[in-house]
């Protein structure tokens, strides 16, 4: 019993909770083959391409911030490497790195900002994500006069970042776990992740006790429109071609990963694991529909009721890990 009430307590247990009985109700109630669902290519490349987004957005808001420009920073990533490499066929490197700086550059940008002044971050990334939508449109237009830029990119580049596995699996699953893998080394197994939960708990408590508050702001605000980026330069080379639109869904569906994933939007509660598992119960929910008898209309009020739940858990888990620890401390 008390290695079952100290699983409950951890941030993740809400989303592994949430995977289960997602994945149960479409079993039971969808009719769905629990077999062909777990062999469907469809909701595990949704879950990778959110994945890699979500996780650093996810840090981001347990250290209190928040970062909705990545809507802007896909897309931004996908025509920076198509322009470049495509319109202007220098070599595949040139585009990717292009595509990686833009994508520190708009971290900066709003890291900066968010340290140097007042302003709520959302406030902030709402404003580059805008400006972001503008740049990127403008720029495709007058550098190539079309909002659609085609790109041929080298075996070697599509066998790392955009190939099919099996004709089927993109190849971006396994960065995703990469990624995840090494974010869950950092920040449980390391002083930045004390420092993360830190600032999310009292951020002038955390300055004071002499964590560096600004530097891990600005870094995460990085790694955050880094990762969008990096999203959006896959999907270009596997894809052969890159679009101004599209990114949008990505705020909002990386919110809901991130809530679901057992992160308070309050801050200074959280997991990687928790993110990664909250990550493929949204995409199970989102692409699984598919495989069940249930009217696809039916798919928002599955995602809303499902986040309605997971809320309510991850607020009393949070509350039941509170009190453990202050029973301890007595």
């Amino acid at each position: 019993m008390d290695l079952i009430t100290s699983l409950v307590r951890r941030p993740a247990a809400a989303s592994v909770l949430s995977l289960v009985g997602v994945v149960l109700f479409y079993v039971i109630f969808g009719g769905v083959e629990l077999g062909k669902l777990a062999g469907a290519a469809s909701w595990v490349n949704f879950a990778a391409n959110l994945g890699i987004v979500a996780i650093p957005v996810g840090l981001l808001m347990i250290s209190g911030e928040l970062d909705i420009s990545i809507g802007a920073m896909i897309p931004a990533g996908s025509m920076t490497t198509a322009i470049i490499s495509g319109y202007y066929e220098l070599p595949i490197i040139y585009g990717m790195a292009g595509a990686l700086a833009v994508g520190v550059v708009v971290g900066l940008v709003n890291g900066i900002l968010t340290i140097r002044t007042t302003v709520p971050s959302l406030i902030i990334t709402l404003g580059t994500l805008v400006a972001m939508q503008g740049v990127v449109l403008s720029a495709s237009k007058l550098l190539t006069g079309d909002a659609s830029v085609a790109l041929t990119a080298p075996e070697w580049s599509k066998f790392i970042f955009g190939r099919l596995i099996g004709g089927s699996h993109q190849i971006i699953i396994f960065w995703w776990i990469l990624i995840a893998a090494v974010y869950a080394f950092v920040v449980h197994q390391s002083r930045y992740g004390n420092w993360l939960f830190a600032m999310g708990g009292d951020r002038e408590s955390a300055r004071n006790c002499g964590i560096p508050v600004d530097r891990m702001t600005i870094i995460l605000f990085v790694l955050s429109a880094t990762s969008a980026a990096f999203v959006g330069m896959c999907q270009a080379i596997l894809f052969n071609s890159a679009q101004v639109s599209g990114g949008m869904n990505y705020i909002f569906n990386t919110i809901v990963s991130v809530v679901v994933g057992g992160v308070l939007l309050t801050g200074g509660f959280g997991s990687v694991v928790g993110i990664f598992f909250g990550t493929l119960t949204f995409a199970i929910v989102s692409q699984g529909i598919y495989f069940t008898d249930i009217d696809r209309n039916w798919s928002n009020l599955i995602i809303g009721v499902m986040l309605l739940i997971a809320v309510a858990m991850n607020e009393s888990f949070r509350s039941m890990a509170t009190s453990a620890s202050t029973s301890r401390k007595k």
